[in-house]
């Protein structure tokens, strides 16, 4: 978590290795709990490399299929581990492949910016 030196009111925020060496190691952990997770990724500011003090790391996950509505599924993910405060979006498949085959907006930044740091499948999405 981002600390303050005890003499100093400046922050120490973690920088982009130590959040995706720590999203790696929470990957490995969960990926085994989530046998429906095909891939993971961080998209944003540490992705772009433009982070810095409060920055939130952005996690997209794609999963093979679920039935809980979009908004609760990152419910089941335990992200209190990582070391900065974490926002995570989770799709099927299905939503995946339609999101990028309009390849416009959100989707357009998805495909150019996520570092992805699991994937299950080597078998294509789009």
């Amino acid at each position: 978590m981002p600390v303050r030196s005890l003499n100093s009111s400046v922050f120490k925020w973690p920088n982009r290795a130590a959040v995706e060496r720590a999203l790696r190691d929470w990957t490995e952990l969960h990926a085994a709990r989530h046998p429906e997770l095909a891939r993971l990724g961080y998209f944003g500011s540490y992705a772009r490399g433009d982070w810095g003090v409060g920055s939130d790391l952005d996690v997209v996950a794609i999963v093979d299929a679920t039935d809980e509505p979009f908004d609760r599924r990152s419910l089941k993910w335990d992200l209190s581990a990582l070391p900065v405060p974490t926002e995570m979006l989770v799709y099927t498949v299905d939503e995946w492949n339609t999101l990028q085959s309009r390849g416009k907006g959100f989707a357009r930044a998805l495909m150019v910016e996520t570092v992805w740091v699991y994937v299950k499948s080597r078998k294509p999405m789009v």
